[in-house]
């Protein structure tokens, strides 16, 4: 695990996750570390009871209005408010998941976070948040979980361990050394100029894939 994390403006091109070009695929390519950003508003169309197929639709329902791109190299986030919830598992068996599918002839990757202030107990590090909003400082971890095991592990068949855990599966739960105290506004990493709680990633360079991690709480 590495949780040498320093000052950026985002995650691509920091030292979190950089540590994903260490996992390749079986021809010897490298995962990247190169991130761009654009973003969507969804106004509840799909009401405040979600299934996993409605993560999909919503992904679908913007790439066919443009609202996003239909991108075979990006990693589509479904990011809902506390007040809605996903009724396959969220809270109760994960805090966020990742998977891909056909859209409009392309294979598209998308991820789905739910809003931890629903469930601070399971999916929150620390309700006392270094921006003052526990939510959506506790899904900055998580998003960056399904960053990383999307980026590692794009259909569901790439990296895994011998127990069929991904890549930030090996580290979750874990911050490494922190500035201040861990439920009081702790953080690791800073992008820009703001401060945050992130889980470390696991090293595979250094035969990650060797160890075991028993008891982890998987995201």
């Amino acid at each position: 695990m590495d949780a040498q994390f320093g000052p950026t403006r985002g995650i691509g091109g920091s030292s979190c996750f950089k540590i994903n070009p260490a996992y390749s695929d079986t021809v010897g390519y490298a995962a990247g570390n190169k991130v761009l950003l654009a973003s969507s508003t969804n106004n509840y169309s799909r009401g405040k009871q979600l299934a996993a197929s409605d993560i999909q639709n919503i992904v679908s329902g913007a790439i066919t209005s443009r609202a996003l791109p239909k991108d075979a190299n990006g990693l589509s986030y479904v990011l809902t408010a506390s007040d809605v919830a996903e009724t396959s598992g969220f809270c109760t068996h994960y805090c966020g998941w990742h998977t891909s599918s056909t859209i409009g002839g392309t294979d598209i990757r998308f991820a789905f976070v739910g809003n931890p202030d629903r469930c601070p107990s399971a999916c929150e590090m620390q309700t006392v948040s270094p921006n003052g909003g526990s939510g959506a400082d506790a899904m900055a971890s998580i998003m960056m979980h399904e960053a990383s095991e999307a980026v590692t592990d794009l259909d569901l068949n790439a990296w895994y361990d011998s127990s069929g855990n991904e890549s930030a599966d090996q580290c979750a739960w874990k911050f490494g050394p922190v500035t201040g105290t861990l439920g009081h506004g702790a953080y690791n990493q800073t992008f820009g100029t703001y401060n945050w709680l992130i889980q470390m990633e696991w090293e595979n360079s250094r035969e990650g894939r060797l160890r075991k991690n028993p008891g982890r709480q998987v995201l």
